[in-house]
């Protein structure tokens, strides 16, 4: 599985230590969602935010890391502009949970409105060409 990565997990000595195989796909950038720091750091609506896709077999693990389980992070799926990856996991922080000044439009409970705002908004992963890599993102 792909897996879009923008905090401490686009550091490999940081992934090699949760995970027994994985490796970096390449740069990227989340577009329609931008970085915000909270007791973790997490995503909010709108801007985007520069990162790593990575792949792995070993998702349960990174639901793990994350608290999935406990409902700190959703884990959600965003289209990615690149075809041979169809889409990519993105974790997204509730921001209740983790203490983060973002308020996601609509009602209802928190995956859902990041489900919906998926939905609605051109919310997407671009890959960063091989050429632009070391550059800002667009």
């Amino acid at each position: 599985m792909d897996v879009f990565v923008y905090g401490t997990l686009t550091a490999p000595d940081r992934v090699g230590e949760l995970l027994d195989s994985f490796v970096f796909v390449g740069a990227a950038t989340l577009h329609g969602l931008h970085a915000v720091e909270g007791r973790y750091p997490t995503l909010a609506p709108g801007g985007r935010v520069a990162g790593r896709l990575l792949r792995t077999g070993e998702i349960e693990r990174l639901d793990r890391y994350e608290g999935v389980d406990r409902g700190l992070y959703a884990r959600v799926s965003v289209p990615v502009e690149d075809e041979r990856i169809a889409e990519a996991a993105v974790y997204v922080g509730d921001p209740e949970r983790l203490d983060a000044d973002v308020t996601w439009p609509g009602t209802g409970p928190f995956r859902d409105r990041v489900e919906e705002y998926l939905k609605t908004e051109n919310v997407r992963i671009v890959p960063t060409p091989p050429n632009d890599r070391g550059r800002d993102p667009p």
